[in-house]
């Protein structure tokens, strides 16, 4: 909608940039009394609708939109430093521009103006560079402002951290898949389950893709997001912790995990290696989802209904209530059946668990005689 309203708005703009360069190309004041004149003007009027109408979106919505993604992505401690850089930067060019003005033309009315350009970019600049300093500068100053007499820990981002049963980290790919808002409602999460700003701007910037599918998908994870923040237990809380020495948003939680000795909450079977690897606690929803299906031993029964066909010939398949696939030898005339089914051989792979079975074949006794 407001790529067609500012395409509109170009067409309007970049018309009237044609008819006055058709006028000053005519040097005609009113070309509405001249034909002569109107047979350059109207072209070039045309002209600029076309071109308004064409590169509107690509100098408004599409370069704001750009602007956005990026913004969304910058850390909100680089966003405050380079702030507090540039309001100090032009404090600086202030104090400079009043001698610098009293030079003669054409210094004195163009110095200052350079000096402001100059001096609030380096303000920023530096600060944005030594943000990790500032952090630390603010945090003394804050743990000396209420415990003046309290010596200060080696990390004092740790007092970030909720106080009571252990915190665990959410990663992105949990939110979205869901099933951590029926976890946590069961009550098996005691801790605070923390939810850095990072991951909820990778949340943010998926449901604004321009793909249906990840849009869909970004929305479903803020909407559990709101789901679980209406549980009184486990608490959810957005938390400012980051690491900002790192880009990717793996690798801060990971480096977040580490230095607060929490686990994470994940469902990413990449993250869940490389964090094994690292010496970082993971909690993975497909292992707790594996973890608490039926055990069916060999020479237990079960009733199940085969739906489709197997990988080996005569073979049938079908699943439990829980997902777990059953395949069923000489099951294949069975399907679309409710066969009772005896278990042979019970599987755990990396996909999960596997059952294979086979019909229960009940012989009713002979009551002929035998003479």
């Amino acid at each position: 909608m407001f790529d067609r309203i500012f395409r509109i708005l170009g067409l309007i703009v970049f018309a009237i940039i044609g008819w006055e360069i058709g006028v000053i190309i005519t040097d005609t004041p009113n070309p509405l009394h001249d034909l002569e004149s109107l047979k350059y003007v109207v072209p070039l009027t045309l002209v600029g609708a076309i071109v308004g109408w064409v590169i509107a979106p690509w100098i408004t919505t599409r370069p704001a939109r750009y602007a956005i993604r990026v913004v969304r992505q910058i850390p909100i401690e680089e966003v405050i430093a380079g702030s507090i850089g540039l309001i100090l930067g032009l404090i600086v060019s202030a104090l400079v521009a009043i001698p610098l003005a009293k030079l003669p033309p054409p210094f004195g009315p163009i110095l200052p103006f350079i000096a402001s350009i100059i001096f609030g970019y380096l303000g920023a600049l530096i600060l944005v560079l030594r943000r990790d300093d500032l952090v630390k500068l603010l945090k003394s100053l804050q743990k000396e402002r209420i415990t003046p007499t309290q010596a200060e820990e080696p990390d004092a981002s740790v007092s970030q951290l909720p106080s009571g049963p252990m915190p665990v980290l959410l990663d992105t790919s949990v939110i979205i898949d869901g099933r951590i808002l029926d976890v946590a409602k069961t009550g098996f999460l005691p801790g605070p389950l923390l939810v850095p700003r990072f991951i909820l701007s990778e949340l943010q910037y998926i449901a604004d893709s321009s793909d249906a599918l990840r849009r869909a998908r970004g929305r479903r994870g803020l909407q559990v997001l709101d789901d679980l923040q209406k549980l009184e237990h486990p608490r959810l809380e957005i938390v400012d912790l980051d690491a900002p020495e790192v880009r990717d948003v793996d690798e801060k939680l990971m480096a977040l995990a580490r230095r607060f000795q929490i686990g994470i909450v994940t469902n990413d079977y990449n993250l869940n290696r490389v964090a094994a690897l690292q010496g970082v606690r993971v909690l993975n929803l497909n292992d707790l989802a594996n973890a608490v299906k039926a055990i069916y031993l060999p020479g237990e029964h079960l009733r199940l209904r085969i739906i489709q066909e197997g990988k080996e010939p005569d073979q049938g398949v079908g699943y439990l209530e829980d997902g777990t696939m059953v395949v069923v030898e000489h099951g294949r005339d069975l399907i679309g059946q409710e066969v009772e089914l005896e278990v042979t051989k019970a599987l755990q792979t990396s996909a999960g668990r596997m059952i294979f079975a086979a019909p229960v074949h009940h012989h009713e006794p002979d009551n002929d005689l035998v003479l």
